[in-house]
């Protein structure tokens, strides 16, 4: 259902309930109940004394919360505050409204609190209304208090003090986590050094507008899954599409941007791990799941790199002319609950993981990420030998970006890994070492530096030549025509398309999508915006075998792009899953910048003082 439905709902409860009946016996006009707004406004004041609380009916979700704080206080004015009466008045009131116009219903006072009759008859409704709004821990919290402490004649029950104080700490909690900022803790070491594994942070959602939420109705202060139980945190009851309130600014390039996962649309559950999710990104599991269907159909047994990469070109194009039949198969496999690509569970005797299939997230319950945004719609990017174009020049290096770069060992010693780590101070808990000194690359050190690290090693060591790194097995490939293994491989990478050559450090020029820009399409260029047009615009695209493109049916040669897109990359380039995996972030995925480390803690040296408090740049 759509907001539109519940506020129409709002709007007309106050008439379904016939409160232009019931106000008179609370001492106010008939006319008042049958003013919007105003008559909630009165409603609130005759009943809690507090008629701001109307203006709470404006957010989504929480309008729902309201309603059934409004219907449930007004009702037990009328008498009606057992534990029956209070469902009925948060779930269909209309019955028990009726009760209250009828001439011998009477609009009392609150609760006698020195009446033991009256406390006893209402206790559980307490409950249930604590229930509802915090499930389960919040019905926990009430029976606690009830245990331990004694109520003072005369006074509210703890259980009443307690349960409002919580419901209206969640409802002012949750209008603030949605609508002004919201707490964030760093994952990964994508960021480093800029962001560090264990950083929280606040995200400010004023800066580009907050967003509406799409599902409103969800458990507190959780995301998109309750801990623990790893059942999805939110209903599809209310539902509504994407609105973006107005803000201090826009998307700027450079900005720390935190957003919805856009390869997160589906997600897939691993038992086997405390949080349960089996990888971010569905699509890229879903393509290795295809390979295995592929490789298994056909008995291959491989018994070095070398048999698998030619067993890769003899047959490659097997899967490549049948890419869509495969991803079905692997599809209906996951959907049905097995994954084979990822391991197996032996502890079973299964040679797959068993999990409770797919699940799909609307926009507003993707995993948060957060990356640097690196272009802005209508920018032209490039990436040259992991050096990122913008425009046609080389773009801003952020202070704490991190390169990968190699150092030849020939007549250079540098201190043990270990010494060199202490000494410039290159490790990053619990990420590690930011250096590879092992003998896989006989020939040279591989570090992981910032622009700052780096200089204060030249600087200790002024022979040493640093080259950026590129990896061999990628660097010849790029730009020329691939071959079977490297059409493959290329499906790691954004576009995830056989033809288009792109890898980690080398990306083809392109525009970043920008709203109302109508671009030409065709078979040559489609890959780029097939899940925009799919996904993200919900199209129906059909490609036919003569290069014909098919949108909603009908045959086009263009396209308009209906939202902004943006371009998003982590400051340890080498060490991120990005654009570069996952394409265009759209402008509905957008959370919020990223503005404030409050706090930060090391997973083995405790808490990062000098970083309490910091800004992000």
């Amino acid at each position: 259902m759509s907001f539109l439905f519940f506020y129409l709902l709002i709007l007309v409860h106050p008439y379904l309930a016939m409160w232009w009946k019931s106000f008179p016996k609370a001492g106010r006009k008939p006319w008042e109940a049958l003013i919007p707004g105003y008559n909630y406004f009165i409603l609130f004041k005759i009943t809690c004394s507090k008629p701001f609380w109307s203006l709470l009916m404006l957010f989504p979700g929480v309008h729902l919360v309201m309603l059934a704080v409004a219907n449930a206080s007004y009702l037990k004015r009328f008498g009606y505050y057992s534990f029956t009466d209070t469902l009925q008045a948060i779930l269909f009131p209309y019955l028990l409204s009726y009760k209250a116009t009828r001439d011998n219903a009477e609009f009392g006072k609150e609760t006698n609190w020195s009446n033991s009759k009256e406390i006893q008859s209402r206790k559980w409704s307490d409950h249930i209304a604590l229930f509802l709004s915090l499930p389960v821990i919040g019905h926990v919290i009430a029976l606690a208090i009830g245990a331990v402490s004694r109520d003072k004649p005369g006074n509210k029950s703890r259980i009443k003090e307690w349960g409002d104080s919580i419901i209206f700490a969640l409802v002012a909690a949750s209008i603030i986590r949605t609508y002004v900022f919201e707490p964030f803790q760093i994952p990964t070491g994508s960021m480093e050094k800029t962001l560090l594994v264990g950083d929280f942070l606040f995200v400010n959602k004023l800066a580009y507008g907050p967003k509406v939420p799409v599902t409103p109705l969800s458990y507190p202060l959780v995301h998109n899954n309750v801990p623990w139980i790893n059942i999805p945190s939110y209903t599809l009851l209310e539902k509504g599409s994407y609105f973006r309130l107005p803000g201090f600014g826009k998307v700027n390039r450079n900005d720390v941007v935190v957003f919805n996962y856009p390869s997160g649309d589906t997600a897939i559950y691993d038992p086997r791990v405390p949080e349960g999710l089996m990888g971010h990104d569905y699509h890229g599991v879903l393509i290795s799941e295809a390979l295995y269907y592929w490789r298994t159909d056909k008995n291959a047994s491989f018994s070095s790199d070398s048999a698998y990469y030619n067993f890769m070109n003899k047959n490659g194009q097997d899967f490549i002319s049948n890419i869509n039949y495969w991803k079905k198969l692997a599809r209906q496999g996951m959907e049905n609950g097995e994954t084979y690509c990822r391991g197996g569970m032996p502890e079973k005797g299964l040679d797959y993981i068993e999990h409770k299939g797919l699940i799909y997230r609307p926009v507003d319950k993707r995993e948060n990420y957060i990356k640097r945004c690196v272009g802005t719609p209508g920018d032209w990017l490039q990436v040259k030998g992991s050096i990122l174009y913008v425009n046609g020049k080389s773009a801003w290096v952020a202070p704490n970006q991190c390169l990968q770069y190699k150092v030849m060992k020939s007549n250079l010693a540098f201190p043990m890994q270990n010494e060199m780590c202490e000494r410039f101070g290159l490790e990053n808990d619990p990420s590690g070492a930011r250096t590879d000194f092992e003998d896989r690359y006989p020939d040279f050190y591989l570090l992981t530096l910032t622009p700052e690290e780096k200089n204060k090693i030249q600087k200790a060591y002024p022979q040493a030549v640093f080259e950026i790194y590129i990896p061999s097995e990628r660097a010849d490939k790029y730009g020329a025509k691939p071959d079977v293994q490297q059409m493959i491989e290329n499906l790691n990478i954004f576009p995830k398309d056989f033809y288009v050559n792109n890898t980690m450090t080398d990306f083809d020029k392109f525009q970043v999508p920008r709203k109302g820009q109508t671009i030409k399409i065709s078979k040559d260029n489609i890959a780029w915006y097939r899940r925009i047009i799919t996904a993200y615009e919900g199209h129906t695209l059909v490609e036919s075998k003569n290069g014909t493109l098919l949108i909603d049916g009908k045959k086009s040669t263009t396209y308009t792009f209906a939202m902004n897109y943006y371009w998003l990359m982590g400051d340890n380039r080498y060490n991120s899953a990005d654009s570069r995996v996952w394409g265009f972030v759209p402008e509905d995925h957008v959370v919020g910048r990223a503005s404030l480390v409050w706090f930060s803690k090391s997973a083995y040296k405790g808490i990062r003082w000098d970083r309490l408090f910091k800004l992000i740049k």
